[in-house]
């Protein structure tokens, strides 16, 4: 059930408030249908009750030889009356009584009845008035359509009322109960109030949303380049105080890393003066042997502090992004490296342009390389597109890494040989470098053991 749900703070959000629109619109239908049901029912008996007043008050106030040609001249197929000189046969009792009860008080209201002229009363729920003949019930006749056309039922009423002189006076008429509960009109009306209340919610939810899908792309423009633009400080107070928490973060950020880089290179830049006056003394030495030994060890060491100053320089280089063919871009670093003897080798491939800092990658690759054919005797690179993702993949044949080193080889200054010698290991800057500039490209590399024999290392690139 879960995985229908949306995932998304939008979809979430959305889901919620058009559910509570469906559940509010649902409830309002059947408040409103409840509502006009009993409105129209307390219309229909008020009416028909003030017609029966007027009717008794006219009948008591004619003479009696003309209450007959009255009565016929007021009786229709919709409101039948009768007189008689006693009482009528038994009323049926109705099986509504609330609605037969409060007729029956407004009559003795409206009247003045006494306890010995109580009016009987009886209603009772039907589909077809009971006066109305067979054409009629099936719908036919006048009454069906003049009078109950577009009423959901009827209340048979039937009203027999003493006169002052002893006379009873009979009606039996019908009492709509509703309309239509659910009428074109209605719909519509609901159905356009719906569409507009949901356009408003999409509206609000996307706008409240929006700061949060902002801010979750700046802190992923922020994870691939510490100099990306700061976020526009807009929206309401919230999002206005997060923005600039966000930028404060990303400028302590950026200072801590330029920090770091220049007591980097400040460091690396002042160990070469006593470097240099090592060498010095060291060329006093008698001893041809010891003397050799000693400036080789020197010359790592300065070509350490080298590289370390160059591994400076770059993290505090901004190098703007281009349109790169990376395709073109792998083949040059091979051709560059093929023309300097080493065996590498790249598969064909079509162009594949992507946004990038070629300098640094270049140099990344380079590193990669340059890595396979001093461990693995040879390189062979591929470059292609995996779900949108630029994929370089370096296969190298040599002895491979152990599991236990493999995250190790991308600390500074650390090999998995324990050698210091500069024609079998370098100084091991080249991955930690080559991992640097693939994750500020918002990238992955990593290196696994082939099963075949060798190393593999893979540069993930998103697109």
């Amino acid at each position: 059930m879960s995985g229908l749900l949306p995932r998304s703070l939008f979809g979430q959000t959305l889901l919620v408030l058009v559910a509570g629109l469906v559940v509010s619109v649902l409830v309002g239908s059947w408040i409103f249908t409840k509502d006009r049901e009993q409105a129209v029912r307390a219309v229909g008996g008020l009416a028909a009750a003030q017609r029966i007043t007027n009717l008794v008050t006219l009948v008591q106030d004619t003479p009696r030889e003309w209450r007959e040609r009255i009565v016929t001249g007021l009786s229709d197929q919709t409101f039948r009356v009768s007189l008689s000189a006693g009482p009528p046969a038994a009323i049926p009792a109705g099986d509504d009584a609330p609605v037969a009860e409060a007729i029956k008080d407004f009559l003795v209201d409206q009247l003045s009845l006494g306890p010995a002229r109580q009016p009987r009363v009886s209603a009772t729920q039907t589909d077809v008035p009971a006066f109305a003949g067979r054409g009629q019930m099936m719908g036919r006749g006048p009454m069906m359509h003049g009078f109950g056309g577009g009423f959901g039922g009827f209340r048979d009423l039937q009203v027999a009322l003493p006169l002052a002189d002893g006379q009873w006076l009979s009606v039996v008429t019908a009492l709509p109960e509703s309309g239509a509960t659910l009428s074109r009109q209605f719909l519509l009306s609901m159905a356009i109030m719906a569409f507009v209340i949901l356009l408003v919610s999409v509206w609000a939810v996307r706008r409240v949303t929006a700061p949060l899908a902002q801010l979750s792309g700046a802190a992923e423009r922020l994870g691939n380049d510490l100099n990306a633009p700061p976020m526009a400080e807009t929206g309401t107070i919230e999002t206005r105080q997060a923005s600039r928490a966000f930028n404060n973060m990303q400028a302590r950020l950026r200072g801590l890393v330029e920090n770091r880089t220049r007591l980097l290179a400040a460091i690396s830049h002042d160990l070469r003066t006593p470097l240099t006056l090592l060498r010095l003394r060291t060329e006093s030495v008698e001893n041809a042997a010891e003397r050799d030994k000693m400036l080789a060890t020197i010359a790592e060491m300065d070509s350490m502090i080298g590289a370390t100053l160059q591994f400076a320089r770059d993290e505090a280089t901004a190098e703007p992004r281009q349109p790169t063919d990376l395709t073109a871009l792998l083949a040059s670093i091979v051709d560059d490296l093929a023309d300097a003897g080493f065996p590498v080798s790249v598969a064909p491939a079509a162009p594949i342009v992507r946004e990038c800092r070629p300098g640094a990658l270049k140099r990344a690759l380079t590193n990669l390389l340059d890595n396979a054919v001093k461990y693995g005797k040879r390189a062979r690179a591929t470059i292609r597109l995996v779900s949108g993702a630029v994929e370089i993949v370096i296969d190298d044949d040599g002895p491979g890494i152990p599991d236990s080193e493999i995250k190790r080889v991308f600390e500074p200054f650390y090999r998995v040989e324990e050698s210091r010698s500069r024609e079998t290991g370098g100084i091991g800057l080249g991955l930690a470098i080559a991992l640097s500039v693939v994750q500020a490209h918002g990238g992955q590399l990593t290196l696994t053991n082939r099963p075949e024999g060798g190393l593999r290392a893979t540069v993930s690139l998103p697109s």
